[in-house]
């Protein structure tokens, strides 16, 4: 690779601890789930909120979503939310967020226009005051991306398109921009945002669904790649996680997340492997559930949660006005004008809607 040799590799020094302390741990593979707390041993951090997280510590919660990414990270009384989970994972991504005391985030990253990734990102700017909306510079022509645009206009949220290298505050924490580098790539995943999150002596490496490609521009861009934990992108694929880019991350964590017994095979086995030849704990989304991992600065803890949303997602599909026969999206100003009676939530889809004589809004649903 004509590359620059690239920052932030750790000394050798620094493997012999690790694989010191991986033998005593007996395993490279992944980490047990019966290893972790259950959500009541781990002090219910479901349950925490803002007010008592402890002082002085950055979390980053990767939840359960199935086959897709979402990420919560808190520090202090700051939050924003990674990716979005798929169209039927918004409702459990917005009771997750009830259930830390999210009330505001200050970003709201949609790594790349995927329905597993932008899904569920709709309803959480709905229901959110977010002050910075990050997504890359292309566009996917699926009613899931059109929604997610119309609600930034609906609400006045201007979307971003963060430069690499570019540094952002979180609270006492900061992230800065990793990728994309360049642009008009054949595969929409390449677009990815990626961010290197730091907090005192300790980062993570979350990008998205970035390929192989991507991942080879980060490695000539000259920029600070090692970290802690990696979020293995695109859900353990065999398109990602080269062998050059796991080197330059150097993890001593990773997490994967992806849907148990998902039609893809993720995480491919070729990945697996490569992340066994490392002394690196491996926590997955589909065998533990929702991964926490929290820093004072210095050292990363880390619990899982086993959860199921309970919440019902009707009021987040459509609004019925059974007198015009039209049906709305929940943010869409003309359901605060439909009569009490007159409304109505509903799940059913478009079809069915369509063959009990309902139209779409022109303004909201647009078709």
């Amino acid at each position: 690779m004509n590359c620059k040799k690239l920052k932030g590799k750790r000394c050798i020094s620094t493997w012999l601890l690790i694989l010191f302390s991986f033998f005593l741990l007996c395993s490279c593979g992944t980490v047990s789930p019966e290893t972790f707390p259950n959500e009541t041993q781990a002090g219910n951090l479901l349950g925490t909120n803002l007010e008592s997280q402890e002082e002085g510590e950055l979390e980053v919660h990767f939840i359960d979503v199935g086959q897709g990414d979402a990420v919560l990270i808190r520090c202090g009384e700051h939050a924003m939310q990674v990716d979005f989970g798929n169209n039927d994972k918004g409702t459990l991504v917005q009771n997750y967020l009830e259930k830390q005391g999210i009330t505001h985030l200050e970003y709201a990253i949609g790594t790349h226009p995927d329905a597993d990734h932008i899904g569920g990102m709709d309803v959480i700017l709905y229901k959110w005051d977010v002050d910075t909306v990050f997504m890359p510079d292309v566009t996917n022509n699926t009613a899931t991306y059109r929604d997610v645009v119309q609600v930034c206009k609906n609400k006045n949220y201007k979307i971003e398109v963060p430069k690499p290298g570019t540094e952002y505050q979180l609270g006492d924490a900061s992230f800065q921009i990793i990728c994309p580098i360049a642009d008009g790539y054949g595969d929409i995943n390449s677009y990815s945002i990626g961010i290197r999150l730091t907090y005192q002596d300790t980062s993570f490496v979350l990008c998205g669904d970035a390929t192989i490609e991507s991942e080879t521009e980060m490695l000539c861009s000259n920029e600070v790649l090692s970290a802690d934990v990696l979020k293995i992108s695109h859900h353990g694929s065999n398109t990602s996680t080269s062998e050059e880019f796991l080197k330059a991350v150097n993890p001593s964590y990773a997490v994967i997340s992806c849907g148990k017994d998902n039609s893809y095979g993720h995480p491919h086995q070729e990945i697996l492997d490569r992340l066994h030849q490392y002394p690196i704990q491996i926590f997955r989304t589909d065998e533990q559930g929702s991964v926490i991992a929290v820093s004072d600065g210095e050292t990363i803890t880390w619990n899982t949660i086993e959860w199921e949303d309970s919440v019902s997602q009707s009021e987040y599909l459509y609004v019925l006005n059974t007198a015009t026969k039209k049906y709305h999206y929940i943010w869409c100003s003309f359901v605060e004008d439909i009569k009490e009676g007159n409304k109505e939530d509903t799940t059913k889809t478009k079809k069915e809607l369509k063959k009990e004589g309902y139209e779409p809004c022109k303004k909201c649903v647009g078709e």
